[in-house]
């Protein structure tokens, strides 16, 4: 059976509406972004919308314009009922591992929600069954392309990806040489073409290739202020 193209699905509130008939009243979706990138810190979101007043134009931030993305984010939050976003730095990521750092920064949003959520819609990440101490015992969905499907998590991925694409643009002027405003940390050719002439820098993700095959001794960092005498 083929995987469909989260093209084919449509935002909705559908999976919020289920559980609220079931009997939760605080459903709150959550996301993260730059789960892929080589470089810059690794966000997550939680949100729980207000059911009295719904938001039109929620979907996948990925589909979304940068204008469109930003005007949401100011929406979302200001008609939330509650909303957090946390960030992993890049070292955090390479400790972890990818996979682990969503799920912690997941649970980490979704624990300091004021109120608290009982009943949680993610983007296809259980969040509990791990036998760590990060498991999060709050009854959760993990919906394939959730983003793509659930209004909650839609927003949760908008919060996200503004965070975090707003971080990214302040590193650019730490370190123009990769073209971060324009490519948020991710392997464009400009951004490799960057790292292959002046190595990593400290944000940049170690564990990730191919950062890995330009870290010291042979590529020592080179501060982009930098001027041989």
């Amino acid at each position: 059976m083929r995987a469909r193209d989260p093209k084919q699905f449509r935002c909705t509130r559908r999976h919020e509406a289920l559980a609220w008939r079931r009997g939760w009243r605080r459903v709150a979706g959550c996301d993260e972004a730059g789960r892929g990138a080589l470089l810059g810190p690794l966000y997550a979101a939680a949100v729980i919308l207000d059911p009295g007043h719904p938001i039109a134009g929620l979907d996948d931030s990925k589909k979304l314009t940068p204008e469109v993305r930003s005007e949401l984010d100011l929406e979302i939050r200001a008609r939330a009922i509650t909303f957090e976003v946390v960030a992993v730095p890049a070292a955090e990521v390479d400790t972890l591992n990818v996979f682990q750092a969503s799920r912690r920064a997941m649970i980490q949003a979704l624990r300091v929600l004021a109120p608290p959520p009982d009943f949680v819609l993610t983007d296809a990440m259980r969040l509990s069954g791990w036998g760590d101490a990060a498991d999060y015992d709050v009854p959760h969905r993990a919906l394939i392309h959730g983003d793509a499907r659930s209004v909650s998590i839609a927003a949760a991925s908008i919060l996200a990806k503004v965070a975090r694409d707003a971080h990214l643009v302040s590193l650019d002027r730490l370190y123009p040489q990769y073209r971060l405003a324009q490519n948020k940390g991710y392997g464009t050719p400009e951004h490799l073409d960057g790292l292959a002439r002046y190595g990593p820098c400290p944000e940049h993700r170690q564990t990730f290739q191919p950062v890995k095959s330009y870290l010291l001794p042979l590529f020592p960092f080179v501060d982009p202020g930098y001027a041989p005498s």
